[in-house]
């Protein structure tokens, strides 16, 4: 460039030069990646997770939610917002930890009971292929070189499953370097605490809260993700015996659903260091 201004008068000089640097500017220029953000699998690139996996980040969360009635005023994929969520959290508490692909089709009864079509919209994946799923998502993510496989279910019908396939493949892989985890606390412990933490707070007894769409439940996906709830359609116990709805919904609030999140983490955190032998991972 400065080569070719000096043949030139200045004033042509200066607009010769002001033209190069302009052309310069607009050249392609070089961008740098930047580490991804996210603990989602299916939100990154292979290359993302290979290098990911390089750098130590070798343990990985399989969320089990679920498609079932919850009442008139709780969409049907409230276990997987809910699970999605909290493994979201349970992977930053971890540290480096990603989380898969939550798994939709569990067990929800028998489709060829007369009643199953009652409620519409509901999908049942029975074992052995609910089983068969979870073994070949856990094979898969070990042949990448993740070692430590996470199972965290949102329903009881998940755990089942989870452990018999946890049981199996660390049988199988007692050698390989590799183990599976069927957190089973996240929903048997996580579930306990937070009923006994509501009889302490708000005096609700069992039938208060309810077994299913109750306040729990319903608290849950408020905190998560609000428009999964009809609000207009909340009653206590879903306004009649044939709602789908245990308990009263009507009490159900974003703190309650923050702690219900809270409580379960915790107790799959702590099942897993326990399992694992892991040391709590200082916070800063």
């Amino acid at each position: 460039m400065t080569t070719a201004c000096c043949f030139v008068n200045a004033t042509s000089r200066r607009r010769l030069c002001g033209t190069l640097v302009v052309f310069a500017a607009l050249l392609p220029v070089r961008l740098y990646a930047q580490a991804p953000t996210t603990r989602f699998l299916e939100e990154l690139t292979w290359t993302e997770v290979r290098d990911a996996v390089r750098g130590g980040t070798t343990t990985i969360i399989i969320p089990i939610g679920g498609t079932e009635q919850n009442g008139p005023h709780m969409v049907l994929g409230k276990h997987n917002y809910i699970v999605t969520f909290a493994a979201n959290v349970l992977a930053e508490r971890i540290g480096k930890a990603l989380v898969a692909p939550t798994i939709q089709y569990v067990p929800e009864g028998d489709y060829n009971d007369a009643d199953f079509g009652a409620k519409p919209g509901v999908i049942s994946n029975p074992s052995p292929s609910y089983e068969n799923l979870l073994d070949a998502a856990a094979r898969s993510l070990k042949v990448h070189g993740f070692t430590a496989i996470l199972f965290i279910g949102d329903s009881g019908g998940n755990q089942r499953g989870m452990t018999a396939v946890a049981t199996k493949l660390n049988e199988e892989w007692k050698d390989g370097g590799a183990r599976v985890y069927a957190l089973t606390d996240y929903y048997q412990k996580g579930r306990t605490d937070l009923r006994a933490w509501l009889q302490s707070e708000y005096g609700y007894d069992a039938a208060t809260v309810g077994s299913h769409a109750g306040i729990t439940d319903t608290s849950q996906l408020l905190y998560v993700r609000e428009s999964g709830i009809r609000k207009d359609r909340i009653q206590p116990s879903g306004g009649g015996p044939d709602s789908g709805v245990s308990g009263d919904p009507t009490k159900a609030t974003v703190e309650i659903g923050r702690r219900a999140i809270d409580f379960k983490v915790n107790a799959a955190l702590a099942q897993y260091r326990a399992l694992s032998g892991r040391a709590p991972t200082p916070q800063p």
